[in-house]
């Protein structure tokens, strides 16, 4: 069994603090501390219920959702996610563009989950949607950086550099597998339609909250 874990950009830096995906990084840390401590009844009352959500109830949990995790390693694999492919697209976009692009692609992510299964119970959380958000924008914008990655297969790791066209593309396909998986058995709680969806909707649109003058300052 394999892993792919990234490390960063190792052809370009951002030109500015990624102050936003800092304080994004920040927000999840703490309500997942709020989450160890409430237990089950908090993780039950702010994540995502597809069923409640489709009966008018709860709304607020479409956005709470994408700040909240399963596990430890999920957490910790969301945020490593996020801090190598976020600063290059929130440098791209500008902060208030970032921030209104990440939550946006975070809501359609989920809303994309309650759309394909209108009538779950299985509580739906994570960063997860609005991570793939970003880097579907990636992917459009900078799908020849190099991406320095670990790879660990079985017992033999290595240091390497992967195109992230490369990465990210494996990264997609392992969420169709996923979602195929939760298909014939819902367990977890982990929403991998959302991932696709905001996967979608970073490819698609990522483009149209970009700043030109930004891209153009990059390529100087």
């Amino acid at each position: 069994m394999g892993t792919a874990l990234p490390l960063g950009d190792a052809s370009r830096r951002p030109l500015h603090r990624p102050v936003i995906t800092i304080a994004i990084i920040a927000a999840n840390a703490i309500v997942f501390a709020l989450e160890l401590q409430g237990g089950d009844a908090f993780v039950e009352r702010w994540s995502a219920i597809p069923a409640d959500i489709t009966a008018g109830h709860h709304w607020i949990t479409v956005l709470t959702a994408m700040f909240m995790h399963a596990s430890w390693s999920h957490i910790l694999g969301n945020m490593l996610f996020l801090w190598v492919f976020g600063p290059e697209i929130e440098d791209a976009m500008g902060p208030t563009r970032y921030t209104v692009f990440y939550l946006v692609g975070g809501i359609v992510a989920m809303l994309a989950q309650v759309l394909a299964s209108p009538s779950s119970t299985v509580p739906n959380l994570g960063a997860s949607g609005a991570i793939a958000a970003v880097m579907g924008a990636f992917l459009v914008t900078y799908p020849r950086d190099r991406i320095k990655t670990v790879l660990i297969i079985f017992i033999f790791v290595r240091v390497t550099f992967i195109p992230a066209a490369l990465l990210i593309g494996l990264w997609f396909l392992m969420q169709l597998v996923s979602l195929g998986t939760v298909a014939t058995a819902q367990t977890g709680g982990v929403a991998y339609l959302a991932h696709i969806g905001g996967m979608l909707f970073g490819a698609l649109l990522g483009r149209f909250f970009e700043d030109p003058q930004r891209l153009a300052a990059q390529r100087q």
